[in-house]
């Protein structure tokens, strides 16, 4: 029996289930969750559809994903005078549904909430399987909860409001999902994304975006089922996020501007890397890997050679390591992976500086 309770609706008429929701349930009051970004773009096309509700604004951007943002919100949900039949709607990206999730979790032990997400990050990964949470001390999602929302309603059209950068940090979630679980995904995605002979393109008008959400929400809800607190098999959507995590914290630390999916599109790389030092992913399927990230992601952050020191101690923080060791959820082909593997720092190292090589910006 799966452990996600939530209902998850997607496609043309995801906003009026959405709308529909309503008369079934019975809420005291009703809480919309929104950052500056999605007030504006995003929040305009489903108040119409919401009952009477109050709005409360966070700032957007990983740098806000917070204790002192969780506060604001406590804090307009007591001046309020909300109480445990209260609706919490997180309408945004990966931040607001990680932020609002955690904050509906704790708020008088627990209300409950929904998730309209607007990013395709959010819509393919962060929205849906529960995990909620904020970054602590410059650690990423030191502080968090496993709590479900009652619901996740995907409407693809809030795409249109992304940039070309947001939609390819996205895409990077998109990859993870196809090399641990989907063989024919991966190589029909690489063909289109990189076709030959090569050529320019615009991808906003290659990918059908519903069919696209669809089967990576499939793939991420069939690897939750069952493993809601990553004792087993959701272990595998850690693939790319030991390294990317790392990378993300390194840049923030230091002020940086990267995106959450940059930063794993350079996990997915590096431990992409590494699964075939260790012997594992067959080397051409690593070149592929690296042909489709530098396809997509050209202009990507990169870093020097005197930050893996660095990199290496924040992977040595990640929440998934025991008795001081990194563990990584490897790939053993495209579709099959490993998880708990412990792999020798050198090798580690050795990968890190592959990516370090090509760098063009030193940070």
């Amino acid at each position: 029996m799966s452990s996600m309770k939530s209902k998850i609706f997607s496609g043309k008429a995801s906003l009026e289930k959405l709308s529909q929701s309503f008369s079934a349930n019975s809420f005291s009051q009703i809480f919309v969750l929104v950052d500056e970004n999605t007030l504006k773009h995003c929040y305009p096309k489903i108040k119409k559809l919401l009952p009477k509700h109050s709005i409360i604004q966070i700032k957007s951007g990983e740098e806000n994903k917070t204790l002192a943002s969780c506060e604001l919100i406590w804090e307009k949900l007591t001046n309020e005078n909300a109480d445990r039949k209260t609706l919490l709607i997180n309408i945004g990206g990966g931040v607001i549904s990680d932020v609002g999730g955690f904050a509906a979790g704790c708020f008088k032990r627990g209300i409950k909430f929904i998730n309209i997400p607007t990013t395709l990050l959010a819509m393919v990964d962060a929205s849906v399987g529960g995990k909620t949470g904020i970054d602590f001390n410059g650690f990423k999602n030191q502080i968090g909860l496993c709590n479900d929302p009652e619901a996740i309603f995907i409407h693809t059209g809030f795409l249109k409001t992304l940039s070309e950068r947001e939609l390819k940090a996205g895409l990077a979630e998109v990859i993870k999902h196809y090399l641990i679980a989907d063989r024919a995904a991966f190589k029909e995605f690489f063909e289109l994304i990189c076709p030959q002979p090569y050529k320019r393109y615009n991808f906003r008008k290659v990918i059908d975006w519903d069919k696209l959400v669809e089967k990576n929400v499939a793939i991420k809800s069939k690897i939750v089922a069952g493993d809601k607190f990553e004792t087993g098999n959701r272990k595998a959507l850690n693939f790319g996020h030991t390294v990317g995590h790392a990378v993300e914290t390194y840049f923030l630390n230091k002020g940086k501007n990267i995106l959450h999916g940059e930063a794993v599109s350079i996990g997915v790389l590096c431990e992409s890397l590494i699964s075939a030092k260790v012997g594992l992913l067959p080397r051409k399927y690593f070149t592929k890997v690296f042909f489709l990230t530098g396809t997509l992601y050209p202009d990507n952050l990169y870093f020097a050679p005197q930050a893996i020191p660095v990199l290496l101690r924040l992977m040595k923080q990640d929440k998934k390591n025991t008795a001081g060791n990194i563990q990584f959820t490897l790939l053993k082909n495209v579709g099959r992976y490993s998880i708990n593997n412990i792999v020798d720092e050198k090798i580690i190292v050795e990968a890190l500086s592959y990516y370090s090589e090509s760098t063009r910006i030193h940070y």
